[in-house]
Order: C-alpha cells, then sequence, then structure tokens
C-alpha cells in the first residue's frame, strides 16, 4: 500500500474567469470538463479520461482583496489536517482557510508559508474519491517546484510540517537546486527564486507529449511561454507559461526530432530569401 502522507494529492485553479480558463485548458492539455457546481458556488472537475485531474473555481474574493492573483493551488495530503494547520502556525506560517469540510468528500485548509508561498492541506474521508497516484501520467502534474525566497529557510519549514527528506541537490549557476522526497520518492525540487518572479509561489508541471505543440496551442489560446523550452539534464523538456488569467503553470515533455534534412532546408531557403 502506497504512503500517502507528505504527497501532493489534488490541485486547484483559482482564477477570475471560470468559463474561460475551462476553455483553454481543454483546449491546450485535452482534458474533459465537468460541472460539478453546487448553488453559489462554480466547480469544474478536469479529468484526463475516468480520473479527474483537478478542479477551478473562482478565486474567493476575500484573496482578491488580500492582493492573491489566479493561481493553481496544490493539496499535501495529511492524515489530520487539524493538526497539521496547528502545525503551519507554530512554524510561522498563515492559516487562510481554517480545517474545512468539503461534504463527504474531504477535510481541507489553506496556508501560506513564512515566506507567502501558498500550499493546502487535504485528507480524503473517502478513499474512494482519492486519484490514482500516478504521477508519470499524462496530463497529471509529475514535479512540484518551490520559488522561494530563501529556500533553505523554507525547507526547515516544510521538512518539519511534512517530513519530506532532501534528495539531491543541483549546484548550478543560479544557485543551489534542493530535491526533496515523500514516501522514498521525489516529488519536487526548491530554488531561490530571481528577481523576475514577484514572490514566492509553487509551480505545478504537467506532463504532455510534444512539448512545442502544447506551447503552441497555448499562446494560441491567450496564454504566455514565460520561460523555455528548455532542456533538463536527464533529457526532458520543460516550460514555464501563463494561462490568460495570469495564473502560472509549467509543461514537461518531449521535443520531437527534426526530420532529416530540416536543417539543411531551412539554411538553403535562408539563402534563396536574401
Amino acid at each position: 500500500m502506497l504512503d500517502f502522507p507528505g504527497r501532493f494529492t489534488w490541485y486547484e485553479l483559482m482564477t477570475t474567469d471560470v468559463k474561460a480558463a475551462t476553455a483553454f485548458y481543454a483546449k491546450v492539455m485535452g482534458w474533459a470538463a465537468w460541472d460539478a457546481s453546487l448553488p453559489g458556488r462554480p466547480y469544474v472537475l478536469f479529468s484526463d479520461g475516468p480520473n479527474a485531474v483537478g478542479g477551478l473555481m473562482n478565486l474567493p474574493e476575500d484573496a482578491r482583496q488580500a492582493g492573491v492573483n489566479p493561481n493553481w493551488l496544490g493539496y499535501v495530503e495529511t492524515t489530520d489536517v487539524d493538526a497539521a494547520a496547528d502545525r503551519v502556525r507554530r512554524l510561522g506560517g498563515t492559516v487562510h482557510v481554517p480545517p474545512t469540510d468539503a461534504g463527504d468528500v474531504s477535510r481541507f485548509a489553506i496556508f501560506s508559508d513564512p515566506q507567502s508561498a501558498r500550499l493546502g492541506l487535504f485528507n480524503w474521508r473517502n478513499a474512494g474519491h482519492r486519484p490514482p497516484a500516478e504521477p508519470g501520467a499524462p496530463g497529471r502534474v509529475g514535479w512540484h517546484e518551490l520559488l522561494a525566497d530563501d529556500w533553505q529557510k523554507a525547507w526547515e519549514f516544510y521538512g518539519e510540517l511534512f517530513g519530506w527528506n532532501k534528495a539531491e541537490a543541483d549546484i548550478g549557476e543560479t544557485g543551489a537546486y534542493q530535491l526533496f522526497s515523500a514516501g522514498g520518492r521525489t516529488i519536487g525540487g526548491m530554488l531561490t527564486k530571481d528577481a523576475t518572479i514577484r514572490a514566492p509561489i509553487w509551480l505545478y508541471y504537467f506532463n504532455i507529449g510534444d512539448i512545442d505543440a502544447v506551447t503552441k496551442r497555448a499562446t494560441a489560446g491567450g496564454g504566455k511561454v514565460i520561460h523555455g523550452p528548455l532542456e533538463t539534464p536527464d533529457g526532458r523538456w520543460i516550460a514555464q507559461c501563463a494561462d490568460p488569467q495570469g495564473a502560472l503553470f509549467g509543461l514537461e515533455g518531449r521535443r520531437r526530432a527534426s526530420p532529416v534534412g530540416y536543417f539543411e532546408h531551412a539554411a538553403r531557403q535562408t539563402t534563396d530569401d536574401r
């Protein structure tokens, strides 16, 4: 049996335009969208077939008033949401939504760490509602990345809160990139953000096929490619994007090889055009 506590288990997009965001992700990611609204509470479920990938809802008015922008919010599974929320406060974080029941489906809370990055706590009240733990499956989040003001201080907070363990660290020109694991599985990395990122944030990378095709669909749909595509040391390609409402998200996939003769043809075409 998988050891779920400490792993990300659910994702929600909080946006300022539910209809437009639904259309954007359905086109870019190829997800199906299902109306799961309650009276006065629009809610959309994204799915990649029989299984839900995440949810979409309006950004709460109190969050807008507090200056929160549209964003993807990840939830980490814990055996006791109330006790975890108490640990958040004790460690210097802020609980924005106290432990709350979502019918008979789950109990959750939303908090920010001491550097203001937001995250959720989650416990499935009915294990049958839990999506399959398949981080490598197409359309799912395969990587979780914290862009912090100070990754070392952030690590102290999250390591204590969730019991995460340090994995490998990569020291590059831009500083350290610290990988972390939960339940024996490496699930993400932390780094100190650069000045172009306004505030600390968790960024979620969705598994896709051809990264060039997906980024093209994203820009055609009104989104932006903020960074990339870039090749990682293990041969994957990643890109950081923003949807039309400004929510950041990541893509992780492959880059289709150019056909034989492509570069020769392109060079010849350039010469002919001069």
